[in-house]
């Protein structure tokens, strides 16, 4: 048959429909972000994550330590760390800033601190200009590290 009065009959449409564009984009995105979550191990995942807080905590002590006007000293060890203000000549446990406050490693974590002035001491003073430091976090076989530059700035690597 042949077309009929005042319609004309189309060839058939190829190519792909919008619907089925946004599902090949969904799981490309899903086996992307599958294939970027399993890219660390879980102890890293874990270990990077604790280091990123501690970056940013670094920092807040950092400000809070131009803040007060007076130093404060990171006290770390294996199981966590926590934050000592200098106040009448002698370090003590800061406990009057909830953002400061001592905290735990989900895991057991080893912590070195590298400067080259070889001083055995992360502290935070009134100075905004500091020696640049690194902080090695490591727990079993990850290894992650927090590098300050002295300005203020604290980089995860």
């Amino acid at each position: 048959m042949g077309p009929v009065a005042g319609r004309w009959s189309r060839p058939p449409q190829r190519g792909f429909t919008l619907i089925e564009l946004l599902v090949a984009l969904v799981v490309a995105a899903v086996a992307i972000s599958m294939i970027a979550f399993n890219g660390f191990s879980g102890g890293q995942r874990g270990l990077r994550f604790e280091a990123e807080r501690m970056a940013q905590i670094l920092a807040l002590a950092s400000e809070e330590a131009q803040l007060r006007g007076t130093a404060i000293r990171l006290q770390a060890d294996d199981s966590g760390y926590r934050f000592l203000v200098l106040r009448e000549r002698r370090w003590l446990p800061l406990l009057d800033d909830e953002d400061l406050r001592e905290r735990r490693w989900d895991e057991s974590t080893r912590i070195a601190l590298l400067r080259p002035d070889g001083y055995g001491q992360v502290e935070f003073g009134r100075d905004v200009v500091d020696v640049p430091f690194s902080i090695e976090l490591v727990r079993d076989q990850a290894r992650v590290t927090i590098h300050a530059n002295g300005l203020g700035m604290f980089d995860v690597r």
